[in-house]
């Protein structure tokens, strides 16, 4: 049985991230994928120019039909822009505490503009941190989140991951992409257990959509019926073969996008346009 995967996120019209990565991860990864925008966005590879946030309410009924005429089998959580849609998204899900839920607490865009209002770290903490299966913050959302300095050390990043699993999800992956040197270890953080992931550093611009990726790689496993652990290894050697294929694309001139259907597409060398 093919599973079905929900994401919950913002839309990206240059198809790196947000909801456009997510679907094309569901698809790479052979679930079925979903999407209820919560936000619109001007951007590219080279940043992020507008937001448009969708009423909350909206948010809110475009979740309410999925569930009401399909199977979930996994929720992924993206942008979620404001307080109001947090709160929306958080009173609809706390109703359905049988389907898994990876949370991608995407706060800052690569390019450093703000995705999430400062009043929403709050809500999303307190209302959508306990409902998660799995929280993958990178090092600088993991400090907004507990209100911290940036982790510079897997001493840090451990205690991290150890006080955010405290605040209520059944697990936490701390990601190291922005530790300094040459490795870009990740850290999980589950009923006391510390699990580490290691990984070589790609030396590639081409990162746009990482994290949505990764979440999403790691939701679409979760609903094919892998244990967490699994999930997040058979995900992270998803992302890196994609971005190592990522030389592949001619997309922008900025931070460009992986390859997703890296394992899928054949060689277009030769074939007429």
């Amino acid at each position: 049985m093919i599973r079905n995967v929900l994401s919950i996120a913002g839309s990206d019209p240059s198809g790196g991230a947000g909801i456009q990565a997510d679907l094309k991860t569901f698809s790479a990864r052979g679930v079925y994928g979903m999407a209820v925008l919560t936000a619109l966005t001007a951007q590219n590879t080279r940043g992020v120019s507008g937001v448009h946030p969708v009423p909350p309410q909206f948010v809110a009924d475009q979740i309410a039909a999925i569930f009401a005429d399909i199977r979930v089998d996994a929720v992924k959580i993206g942008m979620i822009a404001n307080a109001e849609i947090a709160s929306a998204v958080a009173d609809i899900l706390a109703r359905r505490r049988d389907v898994p839920v990876v949370l991608d607490p995407v706060m800052i865009a690569k390019g450093g503009a703000a995705l999430l209002a400062a009043d929403a770290v709050d809500v999303l903490t307190r209302r959508l941190l306990p409902l998660a299966t799995v929280v993958t913050p990178n090092l600088p959302e993991a400090a907004a989140l507990l209100h911290e300095a940036e982790a510079a050390s897997r001493d840090d990043m451990a205690r991290q991951a150890n006080v955010l699993a405290s605040l209520g999800p059944a697990a936490v992956l701390v990601k190291g992409g922005h530790l300094e040197g040459d490795e870009s270890p990740d850290v999980l953080a589950s009923a006391g257990i510390v699990t580490w992931f290691e990984a070589d550093r790609l030396p590639t611009k081409n990162t746009h959509g990482t994290g949505c990726t990764l979440s999403s790689a790691i939701a679409a496993e979760i609903a094919k019926g892998l244990p967490l652990p699994k999930a997040i290894a058979s995900a992270k050697n998803y992302l890196a073969r994609a971005v190592a294929a990522a030389g592949e694309l001619s997309v922008g001139s900025g931070h460009g996008p992986v390859q997703h259907f890296h394992a899928l597409w054949a060689d277009n060398e030769g074939v007429d346009g």
